[in-house]
């Protein structure tokens, strides 16, 4: 009688082979998709702001070397104190233009000759300081993404006042991602101050009220006389001279809109 030799039969090795093969092509993806997300989270959190606060910082420095050196020359900007928005069309400007873009009550009321003396459209011409805040930062003239609000800027709306002056000095600016110099006016209360310095003065207003949340279309919070369209019962009724800062809200998003207002209560001439 002939010994049996047992034979083992391996079936779908192949098919085995092809399918660990997948799922390590697979898990590669993963990985490399997720390493491709991290980068972009620490390039949008941490980058970006590192790249435009040492712009700001930048610009801050070449501002007020400019006016130790040249005090009272006017070049490049004009008066900054004069009225009215630089030129430039909806095309430059990012989401957080939609205040100026909505047909709001919007304006300084300046005009005519004052307008054509106000800064040059992206131009940086005014330092925005917050105390509590620990804030320092360069106003530009407009509120487009790219010149102004993407290099950590402060940007004005155009067609407001400008320091100091009758009417409404209203002020854009990132609450996250690009130097954020807005990120924690939700934490300003009243009386809190904000110094806005030009080559000619420095004006200083104090936080009078805020509005936490309105619609990115609500115009009338930059206009003349700041007074919600949204919440009616929210703002002024008499003239004066005022700032807005206006900002993004919830953070990371950009549904709605926050709101500080101050007023106007002391000029120092440089």
């Amino acid at each position: 009688m002939r010994e049996r030799i047992p034979v083992v039969v391996q079936r779908n090795s192949r098919g085995r082979r092809v399918a660990a093969r997948g799922l390590w092509t697979a898990a590669e993806l993963v990985v490399t998709l997720g390493v491709v997300l991290l980068l972009l989270v620490v390039h949008q959190l941490w980058w970006t702001n590192r790249q435009a606060r040492a712009g700001a910082e930048h610009q801050v420095r070449a501002l007020q070397r400019e006016w130790g050196e040249e005090p009272g020359n006017g070049t490049g900007g004009g008066d900054p104190r004069g009225g009215g928005g630089g030129g430039g069309g909806s095309g430059k400007t990012g989401k957080s233009n939609d205040f100026g873009a909505s047909g709001g009550r919007s304006g300084g009321g300046e005009g005519g000759a004052a307008a054509r003396s106000a800064p040059r459209w992206d131009q940086a011409y005014a330092v925005i300081r917050i105390p509590r805040l620990g804030l320092v930062a360069p106003v530009a003239q407009g509120i487009g993404k790219s010149g102004v609000l993407d290099k950590g800027y402060v940007g004005h709306y155009p067609r407001t006042a400008q320091p100091g002056r009758p009417g409404n000095f209203a002020l854009a600016g990132h609450r996250n991602t690009h130097g954020e110099p807005f990120r924690y006016i939700n934490r300003l209360r009243r009386g809190d101050r904000i110094d806005v310095e030009t080559r000619e003065a420095v004006y200083t207003y104090t936080v009078d009220r805020t509005l936490a949340r309105t619609s990115p279309r609500d115009g009338g919070v930059i206009a003349a006389v700041p007074r919600s369209n949204v919440k009616p019962y929210t703002g002024y009724t008499e003239s004066g001279s005022y700032v807005t800062l206006t900002t993004c809200t919830p953070e990371f998003t950009s549904r709605y809109r926050l709101v500080v207002w101050g007023r106007l209560v002391d000029v120092r001439s440089r």
